[in-house]
């Protein structure tokens, strides 16, 4: 198993790195980003010392962290268009491109659905109760690659029909 230290490590370092390429080939847009993701990270590591982990936040943070900016840019994408705002519209789905390199490629829903089956047998959850504790795992293993909002019903509707069956 890969050390979750080097993990979050590695992360940084690959924002730091692509921050100063950034710098370097003067695409501000990629700059701006990269530096509100790293100060995003920054505070997650600071209440996690308030929490009394050292190390600041690990990889799995930094990916569900990474999740949560790109659904907050989708929602305001989806704002300025209902707006009539076009252009910043696109700016934000062009963070959201930014954001994307640094997260591991998504599960389609053939594989989300899979490992979920997989989780529900290995955990031997039987009814709705136990929905959390499969939600905490996906969260856990998955951050970053999975959309927990489509996770959470494919989670509920595989609890109920195996509860029926």
């Amino acid at each position: 198993m890969v050390n979750r230290m080097t993990d979050a490590a590695e992360i940084r370092s690959q924002i730091n790195e692509a921050i100063k390429a950034a710098m370097k080939s003067k695409d501000k847009l990629r700059v701006s980003t990269l530096r509100l993701v790293t100060a995003a990270v920054k505070d997650r590591d600071i209440a996690a010392r308030a929490e009394d982990r050292c190390e600041g936040i690990d990889a799995a943070e930094i990916m569900s962290l990474l999740a949560k900016m790109v659904k907050q840019r989708k929602e305001s994408a989806k704002t300025y268009e209902d707006n009539g705002r076009p252009e910043l519209a696109e700016r934000e789905r062009e963070e959201i491109e930014i954001i994307r390199d640094f997260m591991p490629k998504p599960l389609s829903d053939d594989e989300m659905k899979t490992v979920i089956a997989n989780l529900v047998k290995d955990s031997g959850a039987t009814c709705l109760k136990d929905m959390g504790k499969i939600m905490g795992k996906l969260k856990t293993g998955y951050a970053g690659r999975v959309d927990m909002g489509k996770a959470g019903a494919v989670v509920k509707d595989h609890l109920c029909n195996q509860a029926a069956s």
